[in-house]
């Protein structure tokens, strides 16, 4: 059991990173900030700045009726833009792809640390492995995508009750697309991890690491026969005197 717990170390390592990965590009889908708008009218935007995510768009406002003002964007709306329609349904995929690619990898360590299933624990870890990089090109093509977007200022023609110009005067990336790439570095290396999985062979003991043992049983039970032996043929000197 030991041998096989040490032989898996990396790939239960690469379970671990996995399932992080998983989380942070999950959490992606749900933050605001992938871009990060500043716009010149302060007068409904506090700050004049606006963040714009996957879902929604919010900034906050001092003269409206809530001091966080969010607007729901949907892929099927005409102004949507097409990097963020793709980044809805991408995450949506990722999500799912990511939790099969978990339980598939969770069942290849548990088989690999207990010696079952043979041959098949490492078709498990290569599907694991294989599911875990589907997982990183379905977050990582919308964040490259998106990145692209803020990096050439392009605009979103949002409609009137949204409160926000089509233009900025200037867009940064978010924090929400840093942690779709590391998110996505993490699954690519647990998805390596698991497919460098090696199933071990079982080395058969060879004569001399055996011989040993045997030999000193060999050599106590010769030693007790040998002295049963002698302690059956010793003569009592006290009964042969009776005799006389």
């Amino acid at each position: 059991m030991a041998y096989l717990a040490q032989s898996v170390h990396q790939q239960f390592a690469g379970l671990v990173l996995g399932f992080v990965g998983w989380i942070m590009m999950a959490s992606i889908s749900g933050v605001n900030d992938w871009r990060i708008w500043s716009v010149d009218n302060q007068t409904v935007i506090t700050g004049g700045l606006a963040w714009v995510g996957v879902w929604r768009a919010c900034f906050n406002s001092h003269i409206l009726d809530s001091a966080e003002i969010c607007k729901s964007i949907s892929f099927t709306d005409s102004f949507t833009p097409p990097e963020i329609a793709a980044a809805q349904v991408l995450c949506m995929t990722a999500i799912g792809v990511g939790v099969v690619a978990n339980l598939v990898a969770g069942y290849a360590v548990r088989n690999a640390l207990f010696g079952v299933g043979g041959g098949h624990v490492r078709l498990a870890f290569v599907m694991a492995g294989s599911l875990y990089w589907l997982t990183a090109a379905c977050s990582l093509v919308p964040v490259i995508w998106n990145m692209s977007s803020v990096l050439a200022n392009r605009t979103i023609e949002f409609p009137p009750d949204f409160y926000l110009p089509s233009a900025p005067v200037k867009q940064d990336v978010g924090p929400g697309i840093g942690i779709g790439i590391s998110s996505a570095c993490l699954l690519i290396v647990s998805g390596l991890l698991l497919m460098c999985y090696r199933h071990p062979k079982t080395k058969m003991p060879e004569s001399g690491e055996t011989g040993h043992f045997e030999k000193n049983l060999r050599d106590e039970g010769s030693l007790g026969v040998i002295n049963e032996s002698m302690d059956e043929g010793m003569i009592n000197t006290a009964f042969d005197l009776e005799n006389l």
